[in-house]
C-alpha cells in the first residue's frame, strides 16, 4: 500500500501564506545554510509551516510544487505510520494533512508569543530558525495531531526526535493552547497527559509532571496506563526555572511561580508561588 493525496490542504496552505504580513517574512527569495535532517518528515513540517524561513520559498507562489511537498509530506508519515498498525494509515495521514493549515495559523501565534515574551528577540525569522522552545512547538503541534488521530507511537517517534534537537521533552499526547512560549528549554519535560492553557510562558529546567505511579492490579512489576497523572495548567501562566508542577493538580490562570519551586497542591488563580527562604552563602576568606 502506498498514500495518494487527493485533498487541497496545499491551496489552504497557500492562502495562509498569501495572508503573512511583518513581521512575519514576506520575501521568498531568503536563503539560509541547509541543515541536513535525520528525518525527513520533520524537515517538511518546518519548511512547509515556514517555507520562507527554510529555503522553500518557490512553494509559496507556485501551488503544483506545493501540493507535490505535500504529497511527499503525507507518504512519508504514511511510511512512518504503517510499520505500527494493521488498518489502512491513509485515512490518519488525510486528518492530519487537512488539519495543516490551522495548525500553521496557531504556530503564528506562538512565534508571537515567543517575540512578546523575550526581551532579547530580535525578529520573527530569528525566532523561527533558532529557537529551541519554538522548534519543540512546531513539531509538537504536527505530532500531537497524530497522535489525536490515532497515531500515538509516530507521533512519539516526531516528539523523540524534537527532544534530540531542542532539549525539550513534550510527550505528543499533552494539549497546548495557543501563544505557547518555552524560553531558552534545556530541560523541560511536559507529561502526556498535560494540559496548557493560552499565553503560557515556562523557562528551563521546568518538569510538568507526575508526582507518582499507580500500579498495575492485573499485571505484577508493571505500572497502571491510562489515566490522568499529570498537572492542567491555565491561562496566563508563567513558570520559573527549576520548577516542578507534579501530578494531577490544577494551576489556575494568572498565576505566577517562581524559580525551583515544588507545586504539588493546586494553586487558585491570580496567586504567586515562590520559595520564601532561600538559602544563605557562606563566604570564607583563601590565603
Amino acid at each position: 500500500m502506498s498514500y495518494s493525496y487527493t485533498g487541497d490542504a496545499h491551496l489552504g496552505l497557500a492562502a495562509s501564506y498569501r495572508a503573512d504580513d511583518d513581521p512575519f517574512p514576506t520575501d521568498t527569495s531568503l536563503s539560509f545554510p541547509r541543515r541536513n535532517h535525520l528525518r525527513e518528515d520533520v524537515d517538511l513540517i518546518k519548511r512547509l509551516l515556514f517555507p520562507r524561513c527554510w529555503n522553500a520559498g518557490p512553494w509559496v507562489a507556485d501551488e503544483e510544487l506545493l501540493r507535490d511537498a505535500v504529497a511527499n509530506f503525507g507518504a512519508l508519515c504514511y511510511s512512518g505510520i504503517d510499520p505500527y498498525t494493521d488498518e489502512d494509515p491513509e485515512p490518519i495521514v488525510d486528518e492530519v494533512v487537512r488539519r495543516l493549515p490551522d495548525i500553521r495559523e496557531t504556530l503564528k501565534k506562538d512565534v508571537e508569543a515567543a517575540y512578546k515574551g523575550d526581551p532579547a528577540a530580535r525578529g520573527y525569522v530569528e525566532i523561527i530558525r533558532s529557537y529551541p522552545g519554538v522548534q519543540a512547538i512546531v513539531v509538537h503541534r504536527v505530532a500531537h495531531a497524530f497522535y489525536e488521530a490515532g497515531a500515538p507511537a509516530y507521533a512519539r517517534e516526531l516528539a523523540e526526535y524534537a527532544k534530540m534537537e531542542s532539549g525539550i521533552d513534550i510527550h505528543p499526547g499533552a494539549t497546548i493552547g495557543d501563544y505557547f512560549f518555552v524560553d531558552h528549554g534545556t530541560g523541560v519535560v511536559i507529561g502526556e497527559t498535560t494540559t496548557i492553557g493560552e499565553w503560557a510562558r515556562i523557562y528551563q529546567d521546568v518538569t510538568l509532571g507526575a508526582l507518582h505511579f499507580e500500579e498495575d492490579e492485573d499485571d505484577e512489576h508493571s505500572l497502571k496506563k491510562g489515566y490522568k497523572r499529570h498537572p492542567d495548567i491555565g491561562d496566563s501562566v508563567v513558570i520559573g526555572a527549576g520548577t516542578k508542577v507534579l501530578g494531577a493538580v490544577s494551576v489556575g490562570d494568572h498565576v505566577s511561580i517562581g524559580a525551583n519551586s515544588w507545586v504539588t497542591e493546586d494553586v487558585p488563580d491570580h496567586t504567586s508561588v515562590y520559595i520564601s527562604e532561600h538559602p544563605t552563602h557562606e563566604r570564607k576568606h583563601r590565603n
